[in-house]
C-alpha cells in the first residue's frame, strides 16, 4: 500500500500541486493525466523516492519493492543484451545461492526431530515459496518472452547495449523492471520508443500483471485497455476519478459543469458581498455588518476550475493544389546500410487524394524508405514524383532541427509570405501557443511544445503530399486529437508514420507493413492489421516449459496439523465477512455510478466525495482481504 499524505511542490513562489492526499492499494491500475507542467512526472519521482517534496510525505509498504521507469534516464553499456537483463535478479541469485547453501547443510547432518533441523527445514521452504513467487524456476523464459516482445531478435541478445539507440536502451531497462515484479509499477510515458507490435504486446502484459501501477501515457487506448482508476492533476489539486481515460473525460465533463454553475453563483455572492460593503463602509450604522460581510469573504474557500482551451479544434491545413493523379511511384526500390538489406526491391504506387500509414516494428525501413521518396539518401531503384507534387515533410528529428535562438512568432514569420503573415497569432492559438507563449525562445520549450511549432510551420504552404514521421511523438491527448482533424479535413495526400492506434484509426486509407524489407499492402483496416499482430504474437508467446524442482518440508505431527485446520476455518469466516462488505459497498458504488450516468443533473459534490470514501473502503478491505487469503494459502 503507498498513502500520500498532504503533498506539495512549490518552487520559489510557484505552486505545483498542494494538498494532495490519496491512497494506492494492492492491484490498482491508475492512469495519471493532466496538462503538460501540471506535476505528473515530478509525482512519480516523488513517489519513487527520486525527488523530495515540498511538504507532506510519501508512505510505502516495507514489503513493497517499487519499480520506476522514468522518460529519460541513464543507462548503463559494456555488456550484453542478456547479460544486462540477468542483472535485474541479483535478489533471486542470493536467494538461491541460500537455499543451494541450505540443502548441503541438510544432506549432512542426522538429526531429523531436532528443533534446528526442523528450523532448517522452514527456512528452504520459505525462500523456496519466495523464489516460486519470483518465477525463479523460469526466469531465462520470461527474459526470451519479453525482450522479443518488446522488439528485440534473437540475433540481438549477445550484441552489446552499446550498439542500440537510447529508445532501444529503453526496452531493456523496461525488460529489467518488469522481470524484478514491483508490488507497483510506475511507468512514465512508457509508449514513447516503442512500435505498435511492441505496445501490444506490453499492452497484453500490464493488462495481466497482479500489481499496481501508475501510469503516464498519452496513448488513449493504452490508457483505457490498462487503467481502471485516473488520477488528474489540475489546479495545484489531485481529483480521483473512479473509471479508465475516456468514461474519465465523460465525468469530467459532468464535473465541470457543475463547478462552472458554482464557480459563477460564488463569484455573484462575492461581488454582491464586495459592493456592499463598499456602499455602507463608511456608515456607522451599517459598521457591524460591513464587518461581518468582510469577515464572511475572508473564511470563503474559494472555488477554483482549469479554463478549459476550446479555440483550437478548427484549425485545418491550407487547400491542396491539385496534383497528377499518380503522386509517388516506386519502382524496385532497394536499400543497403553495409551488409545489412533494409528494403528489397519495392514497388509502391500512391494515387491523388489517398491517407497511407506505413506501420511495422521500429528498424524495419519505415522512416528509409520515406527519405528515398524525398531523395536524401542513396537507393537502387527509382522514386517518381508526380506531376505538380508539393512535399511537405514533417521529421522524427523535426523539433530537434528548430533554432532554438528564435522565438515562436519568428519561426514562422521567418518563413511566412503574402497573406498569411496576418494570421501567424492564429495559427499559433490553434496550437495552444498564446499571449507570451509566442515570444519565448524555442531553446526553452518542451518537445510536445517543439513538435506542435514544428506543426505549424505546415500550414503555411499549400502543400498537396503531407509525409509525416511519428508526428505524435511528445504531443499530449488533445494536441493529437487536433492534429487528426485537421487531417482527416486535409483534401491532399498523406503518406503518414505513426505508432499510436487511437491516432491512425480511422484516418488512413490504406495501410502498408513495412516487414522483412518488403512493404505489402494490408487487406482491411487498422483493426484488421491489429488482429493479424495478436494472432502472430499469441503463437510465439508460448514459453518453453522446464521441471521445476520444489522443495518440501517434513511432516507436520498431528497436533500441528490440527492446529493449522482451527487458524484455516479462522480465516475462511474471516474472509467471507470482509467479501459481505466488500459486495456491500461496491453496490453503493455501483448506484453512485448510475446516478453520474442518469441521473446527473441532481449529482452534488459531495456525491464524489461520498464515491472516493466508498472507493477507499473497498481497497482497504481489498488489501485486508488478499493478505488473509494470503494467509490461509
Amino acid at each position: 500500500m503507498i498513502s500520500i499524505n498532504n503533498l506539495a511542490v512549490r518552487f520559489g513562489g510557484f505552486t505545483l500541486f498542494d494538498d494532495v492526499s490519496v491512497m494506492i492499494s494492492a492491484q490498482d491500475k491508475i492512469g495519471l493525466v493532466g496538462r503538460n507542467g501540471a506535476g505528473k512526472s515530478t509525482l512519480l519521482k516523488i513517489i519513487a523516492k527520486e525527488e523530495q517534496p515540498t511538504e507532506g510525505e510519501v508512505v510505502i509498504s516495507s514489503d513493497w519493492k517499487v519499480g520506476y521507469l522514468p522518460q529519460t534516464m541513464k543507462v548503463s553499456d559494456g555488456k550484453t543484451v542478456l547479460e544486462e537483463v540477468r542483472t535485474a535478479f541479483s535478489e533471486l541469485r542470493a536467494i538461491q545461492s541460500k537455499i543451494e547453501k541450505l540443502n548441503t547443510e541438510l544432506t549432512e547432518r542426522t538429526d531429523y526431530e531436532s528443533d534446528s533441523y526442523l528450523k532448517l527445514i522452514h527456512q528452504v521452504t520459505e525462500l523456496s515459496d519466495q523464489l516460486e513467487m519470483m518465477g525463479g524456476n523460469s526466469v531465462e523464459g520470461e527474459m526470451e518472452q519479453m525482450l522479443t516482445g518488446l522488439g528485440f531478435s534473437r540475433e540481438d541478445f549477445n550484441r552489446k547495449t552499446s550498439e542500440f539507440s537510447g529508445g532501444w536502451r529503453m526496452r531493456i531497462e523496461l525488460v529489467k523492471i518488469l522481470l524484478r515484479k514491483p508490488q507497483v509499477l510506475l511507468l512514465d510515458e512508457p509508449t514513447n520508443h516503442l512500435d505498435i507490435v511492441s505496445i501490444q504486446w506490453l499492452e497484453r502484459f500490464l493488462v495481466q500483471y497482479k500489481g499496481a501501477i501508475i501510469l503516464i501515457s498519452h496513448d488513449r487506448r493504452f490508457l483505457d485497455a490498462i487503467t481502471k482508476k485516473t488520477f488528474e492533476i489540475s489546479v495545484n489539486k489531485l481529483t480521483v476519478y473512479p473509471a479508465p481515460y475516456s468514461q474519465y473525460l465523460e465525468l469530467k465533463e459532468e464535473r465541470y459543469t457543475q463547478q462552472l454553475a458554482a464557480y459563477e453563483n460564488q463569484q455573484k455572492m462575492i461581488e454582491d458581498t464586495e459592493k456592499f460593503i463598499e456602499r455602507f463602509r463608511y456608515k456607522a450604522t451599517k459598521s457591524v455588518q460591513v464587518q461581518s460581510r468582510i469577515k464572511q469573504l475572508e473564511k470563503i474557500d474559494r472555488i477554483e476550475i482549469e479554463k478549459q482551451e476550446t479555440g483550437a479544434f478548427h484549425i485545418k491545413f491550407p487547400p491542396a493544389p491539385r496534383s497528377g493523379t499518380i503522386v509517388v511511384k516506386a519502382e524496385h526500390v532497394t536499400k543497403r546500410y553495409g551488409e545489412k538489406l533494409v528494403l528489397n526491391d519495392v514497388d509502391l504506387l500512391v494515387e491523388r487524394g489517398q491517407k497511407i500509414a506505413l506501420v511495422g516494428k521500429n528498424g524495419e525501413g519505415k522512416s528509409t524508405f520515406i527519405k528515398t521518396i524525398l531523395n536524401e539518401i542513396d537507393h537502387e531503384g527509382t522514386i517518381t514524383l508526380g506531376h505538380n507534387v508539393n512535399v511537405g515533410y514533417f521529421a522524427q528529428n523535426q523539433d530537434e532541427i528548430l533554432d532554438e535562438n528564435a522565438t515562436v512568432f519568428e519561426t514562422l514569420d521567418k518563413i511566412a509570405v503574402g497573406e498569411i503573415r496576418t494570421k501567424l497569432r492564429d495559427i499559433l492559438g490553434a496550437f495552444f501557443f498564446s499571449g507570451e507563449d509566442v515570444d519565448k525562445k524555442v531553446k526553452v520549450l518542451s518537445g510536445g511544445e517543439r513538435n506542435r511549432l514544428a506543426m505549424a510551420k505546415l500550414m503555411l504552404q499549400p502543400y498537396n503530399l503531407l509525409i509525416l514521421d511519428e508526428p505524435t511523438n511528445h504531443l499530449d491527448i488533445q494536441s493529437k486529437e487536433v492534429l487528426k482533424q485537421a487531417l482527416l479535413k486535409y483534401d491532399g495526400t498523406l503518406i503518414l508514420v505513426s505508432h499510436d492506434r487511437d491516432f491512425l484509426n480511422g484516418l488512413t486509407t490504406n495501410i502498408y507493413e513495412v516487414k522483412r524489407t518488403h512493404i505489402k499492402e494490408v487487406m482491411g483496416d487498422l483493426q484488421v492489421y491489429l488482429n493479424q499482430l495478436n494472432q502472430e504474437e499469441l503463437a510465439a508467446s508460448k514459453l518453453v516449459g522446464g521441471n521445476e524442482k520444489k522443495i518440501t518440508a517434513s511432516k507436520i505431527d498431528f497436533q500441528q496439523q490440527k492446529e493449522k485446520e482451527r487458524e484455516s476455518r479462522k480465516l475462511q469466516n474471516q474472509i467471507s465477512k470482509i467479501e459481505k462488505q466488500i459486495q456491500d459497498l461496491e453496490e453503493e458504488v455501483h448506484q453512485l455510478n448510475l446516478k453520474f450516468i442518469e441521473d446527473s443533473a441532481n449529482v452534488v459534490p459531495d456525491d464524489y466525495k461520498h464515491h472516493a470514501e466508498l472507493q477507499e473502503q473497498i481497497d482497504t478491505l481489498t488489501l485486508q482481504w488478499e493478505e488473509l487469503v494470503e494467509k490461509l494459502g
